[in-house]
Protein backbone atom coordinates (compact mmCIF):
# COMPACT_ATOMS: atom_id res chain seq x y z
CA UNK A 1 0.00 0.00 0.00
CA UNK A 2 2.81 2.41 0.85
CA UNK A 3 4.47 1.71 -2.51
CA UNK A 4 1.18 2.33 -4.33
CA UNK A 5 0.62 5.61 -2.46
CA UNK A 6 4.12 6.76 -3.33
CA UNK A 7 3.51 5.89 -6.99
CA UNK A 8 0.29 7.92 -6.99
CA UNK A 9 2.02 10.82 -5.26
CA UNK A 10 4.79 10.80 -7.85
CA UNK A 11 2.33 10.73 -10.73
CA UNK A 12 0.33 13.66 -9.36
CA UNK A 13 3.49 15.64 -8.69
CA UNK A 14 4.96 15.02 -12.12
CA UNK A 15 1.71 15.82 -13.93
CA UNK A 16 1.32 19.10 -12.05
CA UNK A 17 4.91 20.25 -12.31
CA UNK A 18 5.09 19.44 -16.03
CA UNK A 19 2.74 22.37 -16.69
CA UNK A 20 5.38 24.78 -15.37
CA UNK A 21 8.46 23.31 -17.04
CA UNK A 22 8.24 25.41 -20.21
CA UNK A 23 10.61 28.13 -19.03
CA UNK A 24 14.03 28.15 -17.41
CA UNK A 25 13.92 27.68 -13.65
CA UNK A 26 14.77 31.16 -12.27
CA UNK A 27 16.62 29.98 -9.15
CA UNK A 28 18.95 27.47 -10.79
CA UNK A 29 21.99 29.48 -9.63
CA UNK A 30 20.52 30.84 -6.42
CA UNK A 31 22.98 29.07 -4.12
CA UNK A 32 25.75 31.14 -5.71
CA UNK A 33 24.36 34.11 -3.75
CA UNK A 34 24.92 32.78 -0.26
CA UNK A 35 23.40 34.95 2.45
CA UNK A 36 21.45 37.18 0.04
CA UNK A 37 17.92 37.54 1.50
CA UNK A 38 16.45 38.85 -1.75
CA UNK A 39 13.69 41.41 -1.77
CA UNK A 40 11.48 39.93 0.97
CA UNK A 41 13.66 37.73 3.16
CA UNK A 42 13.13 34.70 5.38
CA UNK A 43 10.97 36.54 7.91
CA UNK A 44 8.38 37.42 5.28
CA UNK A 45 4.83 36.13 5.17
CA UNK A 46 5.18 35.90 1.39
CA UNK A 47 7.69 33.04 1.59
CA UNK A 48 5.05 30.95 3.39
CA UNK A 49 2.00 32.01 1.35
CA UNK A 50 3.53 31.49 -2.07
CA UNK A 51 4.94 28.09 -1.06
CA UNK A 52 1.54 26.58 -0.23
CA UNK A 53 -0.26 24.77 -3.10
CA UNK A 54 -3.21 27.10 -2.48
CA UNK A 55 -1.15 29.48 -4.63
CA UNK A 56 -2.28 27.45 -7.67
CA UNK A 57 -5.83 28.59 -6.95
CA UNK A 58 -4.60 32.13 -6.38
CA UNK A 59 -2.80 32.18 -9.72
CA UNK A 60 -5.93 31.03 -11.55
CA UNK A 61 -8.06 33.61 -9.72
CA UNK A 62 -5.57 36.31 -10.65
CA UNK A 63 -5.72 35.41 -14.35
CA UNK A 64 -9.51 35.54 -14.30
CA UNK A 65 -9.74 38.88 -12.50
CA UNK A 66 -7.01 40.49 -14.61
CA UNK A 67 -9.16 39.78 -17.69
CA UNK A 68 -11.92 42.04 -16.32
CA UNK A 69 -9.94 45.20 -17.14
CA UNK A 70 -10.57 46.19 -20.79
CA UNK A 71 -7.17 47.77 -21.41
CA UNK A 72 -5.20 45.06 -19.63
CA UNK A 73 -6.97 42.25 -21.47
CA UNK A 74 -6.57 44.12 -24.77
CA UNK A 75 -2.83 43.97 -24.22
CA UNK A 76 -3.07 40.23 -23.55
CA UNK A 77 -5.14 39.64 -26.67
CA UNK A 78 -3.02 41.82 -28.94
CA UNK A 79 0.46 40.89 -27.74
CA UNK A 80 0.37 37.60 -25.84
CA UNK A 81 0.73 34.16 -27.43
CA UNK A 82 -1.39 32.54 -24.74
CA UNK A 83 -3.38 30.48 -27.26
CA UNK A 84 -0.37 29.28 -29.24
CA UNK A 85 1.90 28.83 -26.21
CA UNK A 86 -0.25 28.64 -23.06
CA UNK A 87 2.22 26.63 -21.00
CA UNK A 88 5.08 28.89 -21.96
CA UNK A 89 3.14 31.91 -20.73
CA UNK A 90 2.11 30.07 -17.57
CA UNK A 91 5.69 29.01 -16.91
CA UNK A 92 7.08 32.51 -17.50
CA UNK A 93 4.53 34.02 -15.11
CA UNK A 94 5.33 31.38 -12.52
CA UNK A 95 9.06 32.03 -12.97
CA UNK A 96 8.55 35.75 -12.40
CA UNK A 97 6.61 35.15 -9.18
CA UNK A 98 9.20 32.63 -7.99
CA UNK A 99 12.17 34.88 -8.75
CA UNK A 100 10.74 38.04 -7.18
CA UNK A 101 9.54 36.14 -4.10
CA UNK A 102 12.41 33.76 -3.38
CA UNK A 103 15.31 34.92 -5.52
CA UNK A 104 18.51 36.65 -4.46
CA UNK A 105 18.59 40.29 -5.57
CA UNK A 106 20.41 39.60 -8.87
CA UNK A 107 17.68 37.08 -9.70
CA UNK A 108 14.96 39.54 -8.71
CA UNK A 109 16.50 42.28 -10.85
CA UNK A 110 16.86 39.94 -13.82
CA UNK A 111 13.20 38.86 -13.64
CA UNK A 112 11.95 42.44 -13.37
CA UNK A 113 14.10 43.58 -16.29
CA UNK A 114 12.73 40.78 -18.46
CA UNK A 115 9.18 41.91 -17.75
CA UNK A 116 10.02 45.56 -18.38
CA UNK A 117 11.67 44.64 -21.68
CA UNK A 118 8.53 42.86 -22.86
CA UNK A 119 6.26 45.64 -21.62
CA UNK A 120 8.03 48.20 -23.81
CA UNK A 121 6.35 46.74 -26.90
CA UNK A 122 2.89 46.27 -25.38
CA UNK A 123 0.70 49.18 -26.41
CA UNK A 124 -2.38 49.78 -28.49
CA UNK A 125 -6.04 50.75 -28.25
CA UNK A 126 -8.72 48.76 -26.41
CA UNK A 127 -12.20 47.89 -27.68
CA UNK A 128 -13.67 50.89 -25.94
CA UNK A 129 -11.22 53.20 -27.70
CA UNK A 130 -8.84 53.89 -24.85
CA UNK A 131 -5.07 53.72 -25.44
CA UNK A 132 -3.14 51.27 -23.33
CA UNK A 133 0.51 50.84 -22.47
CA UNK A 134 1.81 48.02 -20.29
CA UNK A 135 4.14 50.48 -18.58
CA UNK A 136 1.24 52.62 -17.38
CA UNK A 137 1.27 52.63 -13.55
CA UNK A 138 -2.52 52.18 -13.33
CA UNK A 139 -2.60 49.16 -15.63
CA UNK A 140 0.44 47.66 -13.95
CA UNK A 141 -1.31 48.18 -10.62
CA UNK A 142 -4.38 46.26 -11.80
CA UNK A 143 -2.26 43.27 -12.80
CA UNK A 144 -0.17 43.40 -9.63
CA UNK A 145 -3.01 44.06 -7.19
CA UNK A 146 -5.32 41.46 -8.70
CA UNK A 147 -2.62 38.84 -8.28
CA UNK A 148 -1.66 39.90 -4.75
CA UNK A 149 -5.30 39.92 -3.68
CA UNK A 150 -5.87 36.54 -5.32
CA UNK A 151 -2.92 34.85 -3.66
CA UNK A 152 -4.08 36.19 -0.30
CA UNK A 153 -7.75 35.26 -0.71
CA UNK A 154 -6.89 31.78 -1.99
CA UNK A 155 -4.50 31.22 0.90
CA UNK A 156 -7.08 32.29 3.47
CA UNK A 157 -9.68 30.00 1.90
CA UNK A 158 -7.57 26.99 0.93
CA UNK A 159 -4.14 27.29 2.58
CA UNK A 160 -2.90 25.08 5.40
CA UNK A 161 -2.25 28.03 7.71
CA UNK A 162 -4.76 30.89 8.03
CA UNK A 163 -3.10 34.28 8.39
CA UNK A 164 -4.01 36.70 11.15
CA UNK A 165 -5.24 40.14 10.08
CA UNK A 166 -1.79 41.57 10.86
CA UNK A 167 -0.09 38.86 8.81
CA UNK A 168 -2.48 39.46 5.91
CA UNK A 169 -1.61 43.18 5.98
CA UNK A 170 2.08 42.30 6.13
CA UNK A 171 1.72 40.10 3.04
CA UNK A 172 0.11 42.96 1.13
CA UNK A 173 2.82 45.38 2.23
CA UNK A 174 5.56 42.94 1.19
CA UNK A 175 4.01 42.54 -2.23
CA UNK A 176 4.04 46.31 -2.76
CA UNK A 177 7.83 46.06 -2.78
CA UNK A 178 7.55 43.89 -5.89
CA UNK A 179 4.98 46.16 -7.51
CA UNK A 180 7.19 49.18 -6.96
CA UNK A 181 9.92 47.61 -9.08
CA UNK A 182 7.54 47.68 -12.05
CA UNK A 183 6.19 51.14 -11.24
CA UNK A 184 2.73 49.95 -10.21
CA UNK A 185 0.58 52.67 -8.64
CA UNK A 186 -1.61 52.83 -6.62
CA UNK A 187 -0.96 49.87 -4.34
CA UNK A 188 -3.11 49.58 -1.20
CA UNK A 189 -1.16 48.53 1.88
CA UNK A 190 -3.84 46.66 3.84
CA UNK A 191 -5.74 43.49 2.99
CA UNK A 192 -9.10 45.25 3.38
CA UNK A 193 -8.03 48.20 1.27
CA UNK A 194 -6.73 45.90 -1.43
CA UNK A 195 -9.93 43.85 -1.48
CA UNK A 196 -12.01 47.00 -1.87
CA UNK A 197 -9.73 48.42 -4.58
CA UNK A 198 -9.93 45.26 -6.69
CA UNK A 199 -13.59 44.43 -6.08
CA UNK A 200 -14.92 47.92 -6.83
CA UNK A 201 -12.47 49.15 -9.45
CA UNK A 202 -14.40 51.53 -11.74
CA UNK A 203 -12.57 50.50 -14.93
CA UNK A 204 -13.55 46.83 -14.76
CA UNK A 205 -16.00 45.82 -17.48
CA UNK A 206 -16.79 43.10 -20.03
CA UNK A 207 -15.21 42.97 -23.50
CA UNK A 208 -14.88 40.47 -26.34
CA UNK A 209 -11.20 40.06 -25.48
CA UNK A 210 -12.19 39.18 -21.92
CA UNK A 211 -14.70 36.61 -23.17
CA UNK A 212 -11.99 35.03 -25.33
CA UNK A 213 -9.69 34.65 -22.32
CA UNK A 214 -12.49 33.20 -20.17
CA UNK A 215 -13.44 30.73 -22.92
CA UNK A 216 -9.82 29.65 -23.24
CA UNK A 217 -9.48 29.17 -19.49
CA UNK A 218 -12.58 26.96 -19.57
CA UNK A 219 -11.06 24.57 -22.11
CA UNK A 220 -7.26 24.83 -22.26
CA UNK A 221 -5.33 22.15 -24.18
CA UNK A 222 -4.86 19.65 -21.37
CA UNK A 223 -4.90 15.88 -21.24
CA UNK A 224 -8.15 14.44 -19.81
CA UNK A 225 -6.52 13.45 -16.51
CA UNK A 226 -4.99 16.86 -15.89
CA UNK A 227 -8.12 18.65 -17.14
CA UNK A 228 -10.22 17.12 -14.36
CA UNK A 229 -7.94 18.49 -11.63
CA UNK A 230 -7.58 21.80 -13.45
CA UNK A 231 -11.36 22.22 -13.56
CA UNK A 232 -11.59 21.78 -9.80
CA UNK A 233 -8.90 24.44 -9.27
CA UNK A 234 -10.62 26.83 -11.69
CA UNK A 235 -14.01 26.41 -10.01
CA UNK A 236 -12.39 26.82 -6.59
CA UNK A 237 -10.92 30.10 -7.81
CA UNK A 238 -14.24 31.31 -9.20
CA UNK A 239 -15.91 30.56 -5.85
CA UNK A 240 -13.71 33.23 -4.22
CA UNK A 241 -14.35 36.04 -6.74
CA UNK A 242 -16.66 38.85 -5.55
CA UNK A 243 -20.15 38.92 -7.07
CA UNK A 244 -19.59 42.12 -9.06
CA UNK A 245 -16.51 40.78 -10.79
CA UNK A 246 -18.13 37.39 -11.38
CA UNK A 247 -20.99 39.17 -13.13
CA UNK A 248 -18.53 41.10 -15.31
CA UNK A 249 -16.59 37.95 -16.14
CA UNK A 250 -19.76 35.97 -16.83
CA UNK A 251 -18.82 33.08 -14.55
CA UNK A 252 -20.95 31.36 -11.93
CA UNK A 253 -20.10 29.52 -8.74
CA UNK A 254 -20.85 25.81 -8.86
CA UNK A 255 -22.27 23.99 -5.82
CA UNK A 256 -19.55 22.29 -3.83
CA UNK A 257 -16.73 24.17 -5.58
CA UNK A 258 -15.17 25.38 -2.36
CA UNK A 259 -15.30 21.97 -0.68
CA UNK A 260 -13.74 20.31 -3.73
CA UNK A 261 -11.14 23.07 -3.84
CA UNK A 262 -10.11 22.34 -0.26
CA UNK A 263 -9.84 18.64 -1.08
CA UNK A 264 -7.81 19.36 -4.22
CA UNK A 265 -5.35 21.69 -2.49
CA UNK A 266 -4.95 19.21 0.37
CA UNK A 267 -4.20 16.51 -2.22
CA UNK A 268 -1.62 18.74 -3.92
CA UNK A 269 -0.08 19.47 -0.53
CA UNK A 270 0.20 15.71 0.06
CA UNK A 271 1.72 15.11 -3.37
CA UNK A 272 3.93 18.18 -3.75
CA UNK A 273 4.51 19.51 -0.28
CA UNK A 274 5.46 23.16 -0.06
CA UNK A 275 7.42 24.82 -2.85
CA UNK A 276 11.06 23.70 -3.19
CA UNK A 277 11.87 27.31 -4.07
CA UNK A 278 11.19 28.22 -0.45
CA UNK A 279 13.51 25.41 0.64
CA UNK A 280 16.23 26.70 -1.69
CA UNK A 281 15.87 30.25 -0.41
CA UNK A 282 16.22 29.00 3.16
CA UNK A 283 19.28 26.98 2.17
CA UNK A 284 20.80 30.06 0.52
CA UNK A 285 20.37 31.85 3.83
CA UNK A 286 21.81 28.98 5.86
CA UNK A 287 18.48 28.39 7.64
CA UNK A 288 17.19 24.89 8.43
CA UNK A 289 14.03 23.87 6.60
CA UNK A 290 10.87 23.35 8.68
CA UNK A 291 10.34 19.63 9.16
CA UNK A 292 7.60 17.84 7.28
CA UNK A 293 6.73 20.55 4.76
CA UNK A 294 8.80 19.58 1.72
CA UNK A 295 8.28 16.56 -0.56
CA UNK A 296 10.43 17.57 -3.52
CA UNK A 297 14.21 17.65 -3.75
CA UNK A 298 15.04 21.35 -4.21
CA UNK A 299 18.62 20.73 -5.30
CA UNK A 300 17.42 18.81 -8.36
CA UNK A 301 16.47 22.23 -9.79
CA UNK A 302 19.87 23.81 -9.07
CA UNK A 303 22.70 24.06 -11.59
CA UNK A 304 25.61 21.80 -10.70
Amino acid sequence: MARFAESVRGTVAQSTLSLFDHAEYPLKNTLDYSGDPGLLGPGSVSWIVLADPAAFVGGMRGLLIQAAHPEVVAGVGDHSRYRADPFGRLSRTSSYVTATTYGAMPEVDRAVEQVKRFHRIVSGVSERGRPYDAGDPDLSAWVHNALTNSFLVAHQRYGQYTLSSNEADQFVQEQTAIGQLLGSDPMPTTAAGLEDWVSNHPDAGPTRAMADVIDFLKQPPLTPGIRAGYSVIREAAIATIPDRLRDILGVDTRPGAEMLGKTATASLRWALGFSPSWALALQRMGIDRPAGLFKQDPESRVAS
